[in-house]
């Protein structure tokens, strides 16, 4: 069993490893993504933001049909969006200092009842001890 020196030693440990990555997890921001379709005629454009922020058609895609247009438009778009990184924009980052926060004092409240917890076992030791 860890005497407090010990237990406190691991807990300053474990908040400064907590301290640490909530420093160094800064979230990654979005590249833009391009992608083709229809043999290069059909160019879709996704900005930073995650949105479509051009397209480009030559107007000889046009011969071949608003259903061929509109797949090849569909397909240039999915495209362009799964050159998307996932990881990015997808989940809020969560507040690691909140987070951190609330580890340390559920770390405080458990190393008190540790505290507690050891002093009642010693006094009834101590009791059984007495009556022996």
């Amino acid at each position: 069993m860890l005497d407090d020196s010990a237990l406190e030693q691991q807990l300053a440990q474990a908040r400064a490893a907590l301290r640490e990555a909530s420093r160094s997890a800064a979230p990654r921001e979005r590249v833009e993504s391009v992608a083709e379709a229809a043999d290069g005629r059909i160019r879709v454009t996704l900005g930073t933001d995650g949105r479509v922020s051009a397209i480009e058609i030559d107007p000889r895609v046009l011969r071949d049909g608003s259903e061929y247009l509109a797949d090849e438009l569909r397909r240039a778009v999915n495209a362009a969006l799964d050159g998307q990184d996932p990881g990015v924009g997808a989940e809020p980052m969560p507040d690691l200092a909140a987070m951190t926060a609330t580890v340390e004092r559920i770390q405080d409240q458990g190393l008190r009842q540790m505290r507690e917890m050891s002093l009642a076992i010693s006094e009834a030791m101590r009791k059984l001890q007495q009556r022996s």
